[in-house]
């Protein structure tokens, strides 16, 4: 395992921590597979706040991949929608 150290913008950092945001969009320069520790140094313009979250890297997925899918001219023409997701639960007994 390894830690990486990435900064965030204030508004990013706080969806992280409040729970809303589950995914991070990186450019990839850096190496990071699952089970690393992702480390966000939330920051306010070019300014670091002290505060930072620790997260564990469960997925990765380079977009350069997807191209296995979708051409590149619609990744051109419509773009990329990356999305937030997790399981639905059904609580019914």
């Amino acid at each position: 395992m390894k830690k990486v150290e990435k900064k965030v913008q204030k508004e990013y950092f706080a969806a992280i921590l409040d729970g809303r945001k589950r995914f991070e969009v990186r450019l990839a320069d850096f190496d990071c597979e699952p089970g690393d520790m992702l480390v966000l140094k939330e920051q306010v313009d070019d300014e670091l706040t002290g505060r930072e979250i620790e997260c564990e890297v469960l997925y990765e997925f380079n977009t350069k991949d997807i191209e296995k899918f979708y051409s590149k001219e619609d990744i051109e023409k419509y773009g990329l929608a990356i999305l937030a997701i997790r399981k639905k639960f059904d609580f019914k007994k």
